[in-house]
């Protein structure tokens, strides 16, 4: 059986932490910034976390996208999560993305997150 690479990740990879969770930068980036909001505790899912995991994940959150609009100067962020096997978590470890978007990273960016059904992604050209 594989370890988590959340239970104990690299160090040098960790950008902020609080009591219950941590920002690490993400070891494959979509775009520069690319970063992890990770509960400490094991827990797979969102919807297995307590209020004060919630909280403390939203709150690095917070202070990773002003990090991030100080460091990089994004135009904007797309903030996702895989939860189940079905929406593509393939790391058993709930993790929440933080993926600053730059102007012209994508020749349309329009309906973001919407591309994971590229069919429905377009609805207004529909």
């Amino acid at each position: 059986m594989t370890p988590c690479p959340f239970c104990n990740p690299d160090p040098s990879r960790t950008i902020l932490t609080n009591a219950h969770a941590l920002a690490i930068s993400d070891a494959y980036p979509v775009t520069p910034g690319h970063t992890l909001i990770i509960p400490k505790r094991h827990v797979t899912s969102f919807f297995e976390t307590t209020r004060e995991e919630q909280t403390a994940m939203l709150d690095l959150l917070d202070k990773t996208r002003l990090l991030l609009l100080d460091e990089r100067k994004p135009d904007g962020f797309n903030i996702g999560i895989n939860d189940g096997t079905a929406a593509g978590q393939t790391v058993m470890h709930l993790h929440i993305h933080l993926i600053p978007r730059y102007q012209g990273d994508m020749p349309d960016p329009r309906g973001g997150v919407r591309w994971i059904f590229p069919d429905k992604a377009a609805y207004w050209n529909k």
